[in-house]
């Protein structure tokens, strides 16, 4: 068993990379994580990153669900080409960054691949070498980034603008939900963190299932949760799924697409309003360093 990540090195780790990356285009991230799996993460990312490319950012999705990527099944895509042809050094980003719905651009994660967890060095230069490419053509990057407290999603989540958490008002997504904010703030995470609330059965319920974690986050961590907003249950998300194709798409007039576009709306204004470009931390993926060490 891998050793649990160390607060202060760690947060050492993430203030080097915050200053390697200061001069560069500043590129805004967001990634999204969850404690638990079958949450809706992955889909939520999706859509997210749609629906913020609808209000202007250049945006893209990248699955860094290590080995059990899924983004792409989402969407109705068939890469050739995923992260691992990238670490192995046989494709370049160019080869593997494809053209997504809603006008975003999308790197493929691999799945079943359980190397990509555990990369040699040369793999992990290779891999920062490739992505930082990115930075150049992006306003906003949304990260689906894998389930529970793993160092990969710690260290991403640490280096993130934005960190959003999901859940869902079941008590074990609760539970591990707030294992996670738990580990982020022991770590020292400068991040905006954020609860999603996901499969809600109505808005008081999604405003209790908040409530209920960010009080037991102050009272027992000192630590304020930032409300990330809510998605309603809806029908018109499993028959997106069943479609492959995103709902923000498929149905947009939907609650579900309602829900997502409000966000996206609030998160599209608070990160761009100095414009898309602005002077700052910048570059996305020269911190995505830690993500690896």
């Amino acid at each position: 068993m891998a050793a649990a990540p160390q607060p202060h090195s760690r947060r050492d780790q993430a203030d080097r990379l915050r200053m390697m990356a200061r001069r560069r285009h500043r590129v805004r991230r967001i990634a999204i994580v969850s404690g638990k799996g079958g949450v809706g993460k992955s889909n939520i990312a999706v859509n997210l990153a749609i629906s913020i490319a609808q209000r202007g950012p250049r945006v893209v999705l990248v699955d860094l669900d290590m080995g059990l990527a899924n983004a792409d099944l989402l969407m109705k895509l068939q890469p050739r080409y995923t992260l691992a042809h990238l670490v192995r050094g046989i494709r370049t980003v160019e080869d593997i960054c494809m053209d997504a719905p809603g006008g975003i651009k999308f790197v493929p994660g691999a799945s079943g691949t359980e190397g990509l967890a555990n990369l040699s060095a040369f793999e992990r230069e290779t891999l920062l070498s490739q992505l930082s490419q990115l930075d150049r053509s992006t306003d906003i990057a949304i990260c689906d980034c894998g389930a529970g407290i793993s160092e990969s999603v710690l260290s991403f989540a640490l280096g993130a603008d934005e960190t959003f958490v999901v859940t869902t008002p079941q008590p074990t997504a609760m539970t591990d939900a707030y294992a996670t904010i738990k580990t982020l703030r022991r770590l020292g995470c400068e991040a905006r963190v954020s609860l999603f609330v996901n499969m809600a059965d109505s808005r008081a319920g999604a405003m209790a299932t908040f409530d209920r974690i960010a009080k037991v986050a102050h009272k027992f961590l000192n630590y304020s949760v930032a409300n990330g907003g809510y998605m309603l249950h809806d029908s018109s998300v499993e028959r997106a799924v069943l479609a492959r194709r995103p709902f923000v798409l498929q149905e947009p007039g939907s609650n579900a697409s309602a829900c997502i576009g409000a966000v996206a709306t609030v998160l599209t204004k608070r990160l761009t309003k100095r414009g898309t470009k602005p002077q700052s931390r910048g570059g996305l993926f020269q911190r995505v360093a830690g993500l690896f060490v």
